[in-house]
């Protein structure tokens, strides 16, 4: 029997979510709604499913198995609540989760109360070249891992204009860069290496047409000893025919050898001592978002809710990575490190 998804949300990257659903056996997109009745009716006939302009509404009339949140944060906490007095069983919400950490704390309690399953949609994670990364660190193919860096290069912040024609209120945004894309490396961070210990932060705005920051870099000492490094800059680029594929390049470096991902979505490994590197062999599609990245976890939660092995990006292990945000900015404030 199918799971009857509902979507809220018909903006830029909520396209991705009516398609993931749509392609996922197991799973009916029932439902979209939005507040702009035009861009709500154009999603859900896309996809053959209803829409509606009012949550209240959509989620009475079609009594769904999931509810999908994919609007920016500062609706999560009313619709998870609207979510819960609808007596919804699974609720998925996008990052960044709530507009705070007591914000998110208080929605996670609630839920649990409720006994309902929140997922954070994290997709990152999902991307299927750090699923590869962490097949080869499981195998021991790099050795004792050393350092992880992350170059953070979409290309896309520079001008008066920059993120009008896709994500306007990233524009408003008082925390941006670590709030908004970081926590997602803040995430693939910990699914690598494990949890982190403490981090250091030095963090700029370069744009004067936006709120927040959108350069940085952010020093990890994770719990195992392994350092990692995300050095973020919106307004630079990297080599790539699409630089919001990978949005940049990462560098993973152990006792045996070391890993490189290229704007391409390559995963390139060099053994210790040698010149020559190898591609790292793995399945990925360039459909949908970053490898099919959002199908994968909406698939992941289907997959979970039919019984199949325990679920990642639980609202709950997912404050983690929030108190590791907020470790962030106030390493930033007062120049040191900081632990979550």
């Amino acid at each position: 029997m199918s799971q009857r998804v509902a979507v809220l949300g018909a903006g830029y990257f909520a396209a991705f979510h009516h398609d993931g659903w749509s392609r996922i056996p197991g799973a009916e997109l029932a439902a979209v709604c939005d507040r702009d009745a035009v861009k709500a009716a154009a999603a859900a006939e896309r996809h053959g499913a209803r829409w509606f302009t009012g949550l209240a509404e959509m989620l009475a009339v079609i009594g769904p198995d999931i509810l999908d949140i994919a609007i920016p944060p500062a609706g999560h906490a009313e619709a998870i609540r609207a979510g819960l007095a609808a007596g919804v069983a699974t609720i998925v919400c996008q990052k960044p989760f709530c507009r705070d950490l007591a914000e998110a704390e208080a929605v996670v309690a609630e839920a649990e109360a409720a006994g309902a399953l929140l997922v954070v949609h994290e997709n990152f994670r999902f991307q299927p070249w750090f699923r590869a990364t962490a097949r080869c660190l499981a195998a021991g193919t790099l050795g004792e891992p050393y350092s992880l860096s992350f170059r953070l290069r979409p290309g896309d912040g520079a001008g008066p204009d920059a993120y009008l024609s896709r994500q306007p209120y990233f524009r408003s945004m008082p925390r941006f860069l670590i709030h908004e894309t970081g926590i997602h490396f803040i995430d693939v961070f910990r699914f690598l290496l494990g949890d982190v210990a403490a981090v250091f932060a030095d963090l700029r705005r370069l744009n004067p047409a936006i709120a927040g920051e959108d350069s940085g870099t952010v020093l990890f000492r994770m719990r195992s000893g392994v350092r990692g490094l995300f050095d973020g800059n919106r307004l630079a680029d990297h080599v790539a025919r699409d630089r919001r594929l990978t949005m940049g390049e990462m560098l993973l470096e152990g006792s045996e050898a070391v890993l490189r991902l290229d704007g391409e979505g390559r995963l390139v490994l060099r053994r210790m001592g040698s010149m020559e590197e190898t591609t790292l062999p793995f399945d990925w599609t360039r459909q949908g978002f970053a490898g099919d990245s959002v199908r994968a976890l909406q698939q992941h939660v289907i997959a979970h809710r039919a019984g199949d092995g325990p679920i990642e990006n639980t609202a709950r292990d997912y404050l983690v990575n929030l108190q590791v945000e907020a470790a962030v900015y106030r390493s930033a404030e007062a120049g040191s490190w900081q632990e979550p």
